[in-house]
């Protein structure tokens, strides 16, 4: 029963409610000190249960902790959590094991693989890499957006070439938001990202390795990572989706650069656009989002291609991204090259 299941949820609820139970039954029961100490003692367990059963149903649904070893510090990369099956026809999630040679992380990217991989092993297919938000893990993709089960429709329509989509972990820490920087006295979570993810795929799995063929896709915070990203390394990739993401990180980087190199209105403002194309996205109701997405859009400039989409209504949730998670992989489809053979 992993913390983030269905049975951890409804167990601590039910604890919970079974303490308040107690709580009333045990109000007037004693006298003097004792009923003191049993209402004390049995009103504490009602608030540490009530803050449990709280919490496995926010970790449910962002999927920050899948395992318990992942929540008592044990096993930090949370991407190599059970992976879905594959469907009938459909793609395969393996585990890579990326050892950063640049950044010097270790750590656990889930890959999805589609159907073709198998049937063209002679093709080198494009890559997208799928960044996660804040508090979060790779498996929120897997699980809660259902990842592999989209990307296998909109393949098998023909509305998205076959791909290769990597989940990379932004941080080594749960309890640490990188917003894929690299932090000062922290973790190199962009070097990670953008040199150390790259060269690891090239090494085990049959992808492209030019720019044409190498796409960025992220949700919250992870939508703020794929912008960001894009931005700074053009070199590296031709386009990035954000659902939802923010023009900045929002956090203290170290170096001040949350403010001039890492915000993307700064970058737009006073460097030159680089030839890439954004794909922004967000509910009309998440103010936030919309308002930075609006921001970059009018900030925007030739070679830099930016397209936007909106959801009337919609906040800053799992539904909104899981119902724009299908256009987005569309869209960044129709930028990145095809398979090919390889060489």
């Amino acid at each position: 029963m992993a913390p983030d299941s269905l049975a951890a949820a409804l167990t601590a609820t039910s604890v919970a409610v079974a303490a308040a139970v107690l709580l009333s039954a045990l109000w007037d029961r004693g006298a003097g000190a004792r009923r003191v100490a049993g209402r004390a003692a049995t009103a504490l367990l009602c608030l540490l249960t009530a803050v449990a059963a709280a919490g496995i149903w926010v970790n449910r649904q962002v999927d920050t902790w899948t395992s318990w070893s992942a929540l008592l510090g044990r096993d930090p990369a949370a991407a190599d959590a059970a992976a879905p099956a594959a469907g009938p026809g459909g793609g395969r999630v393996v585990t890579l094991t990326v050892a950063g040679a640049a950044s010097g992380l270790t750590l656990h990217v889930a890959a999805y693989l589609p159907a073709a991989y198998d049937r063209q092993p002679t093709d080198r297919f494009p890559v997208v890499e799928a960044l996660h938000g804040y508090p979060g893990s790779p498996a929120a993709w897997l699980n809660r957006l259902a990842a592999p089960r989209h990307l296998d429709q909109e393949i098998n329509a023909g509305r998205m070439a076959p791909t290769v989509v990597l989940f990379p972990p932004q941080t080594p820490s749960p309890l640490l938001d990188t917003e894929c920087t690299n932090l000062v006295h922290g973790p190199q979570a962009e070097t990670f990202l953008t040199v150390d993810v790259p060269a690891a795929a090239a090494a085990q799995l049959r992808v492209r390795t030019d720019r044409a063929g190498w796409g960025l896709i992220g949700y919250s915070a992870g939508g703020y990572c794929a912008t960001n990203l894009a931005l700074r390394h053009p070199d590296r990739y031709a386009a990035a989706a954000s659902l939802s993401g923010y023009a900045d990180p929002g956090i203290t980087i170290g170096d001040g650069s949350e403010h001039t190199l890492n915000d993307d209105r700064w970058r737009l403002r006073h460097l030159p656009p680089p030839a890439v194309a954004l794909y922004l996205s967000s509910g009309r109701a998440d103010h936030k989002a919309h308002h930075d997405a609006e921001t970059l859009r009018c900030l925007a400039r030739a070679p830099l291609a930016v397209t936007t989409a909106y959801v009337d209504g919609g906040g800053h949730s799992m539904s909104v991204w899981e119902a724009t998670e299908d256009p987005a992989f569309d869209w960044l489809s129709g930028w990145l090259g095809r398979p090919v053979p390889a060489t």
